[in-house]
């Protein structure tokens, strides 16, 4: 265990530990909680919120090079509050930790980074756009015109991204709602970015376009106690139209559900519990994990019945806080790529 691990992990309470993810679904007491008919105020809000116990920047992109092969990329930066509020230097109770990775038909290289707040090690302004933690950066003008860098110990990039389309709010105007008992949190999303660069991979410098989302959210608490874990869906089709679906998993074996179907011109629909499906169809070892790696995926108010397979099924993500996450193909009555994330498979 390096230095920050170690650090990280005397920092963040072992309650938090528990379900991952900062604890999502433990108590929010003493955090400001998401209220419904939110009011958002840009570019602040692209900005941080600490009042608020967990907050991220969540890039991920399908990418393709020269010869036509596949990529996906992924970028997050992550904030997690000990406390509500922010303070000077050491006394700041921010702790930020980020994940990279690139994942190819026969290849996952992912790494990790931890940071205190208040010293300068990382954080996130909103004008111009910067959020950063050591040398990794997610950074430009503002949020449509974006350059990012990460290097880790066997891989790192160097991209440009270019918003073709606005900004999309998902659930009700961005108050998105994430259990029965009414857990929520704040979440847009940039999902139009065209994305071009270099990934340097072992064996040697790679081009690459394709396009990238960018997902925002805050909360204190978007779990309840009784969720295990999420499957999270990105779809962009060939068509133009794209598709965000999740679902939380129940203890017992029930799922909460929503989703958005977005138009080409960034028109939204938003889908309450219960219309969108996800399915496992087939299931992998995955280090020794069972992990669903094709979906069926469907959503009928909109016609949508894919099959969704994984580029890579060992994309496994064996950091600090594991989970899976990469770049799929679609396939069915839409045709398209996309991503997917797992948590709770551990």
């Amino acid at each position: 265990m390096n230095v920050r691990v170690f650090l990280f992990a005397c920092l963040v309470p072992m309650a938090l530990w528990a379900q991952g993810f900062s604890g999502l679904g433990t108590d929010a007491e003493g955090f400001a909680v998401p209220q419904p008919a939110p009011r958002f105020d840009f570019p602040v809000d692209h900005g941080p919120h600490p009042d608020y116990r967990i907050e991220w920047w969540y890039l991920t992109a399908n990418l393709e090079g020269p010869d036509g092969k596949a990529y996906g990329l992924q970028w997050t930066l992550f904030r997690t509050a000990l406390a509500p509020g922010e303070a000077a230097g050491w006394q700041s109770p921010q702790v930020w930790f980020a994940h990279a990775a690139v994942t190819t038909p026969d290849q996952h290289l992912a790494t990790e980074r931890f940071a205190r707040g208040g010293i300068g090690q990382a954080g996130v302004q909103a004008e111009p756009f910067r959020a950063w933690i050591d040398e990794w950066a997610l950074e430009g003008p503002d949020l449509d015109r974006l350059s990012l860098t990460a290097q880790g110990p066997n891989f790192g990039y160097v991209i440009a991204l270019d918003a073709q389309g606005p900004l999309v709010f998902h659930g009700d105007a961005g108050f998105s709602v994430k259990s029965p008992e009414g857990q929520a949190s704040y979440y847009y999303s940039q999902p139009f970015f065209d994305i071009k660069g270099v990934l340097s991979l072992p064996q040697g410098d790679v081009a690459v376009t394709g396009s990238a989302w960018l997902d925002r959210e805050w909360s204190s608490q978007p779990l309840s106690e009784t969720q295990v874990g999420w499957d999270w869906f990105s779809l962009s089709f060939d068509g133009g139209d794209k598709l965000m679906g999740f679902q939380l998993r129940q203890m017992g074996g029930s799922e909460y559900t929503s989703a958005t179907w977005i138009e080409p011109d960034g028109a939204t629909t938003a889908y309450a519990d219960g219309a969108f499906d996800a399915v496992p169809v087939t299931v992998s070892d995955v280090g020794g994990r069972n992990v669903p790696t094709t979906w069926q995926v469907t959503l009928p108010a909109r016609g949508v019945d894919v099959t969704v397979r994984a580029l890579n099924p060992q994309a496994w993500m064996g950091l600090t806080i594991p989970y899976w996450e990469g770049p799929v193909t679609v396939g069915g009555s839409h045709a398209g790529v996309g991503y997917l994330e797992m948590t709770g498979y551990e």
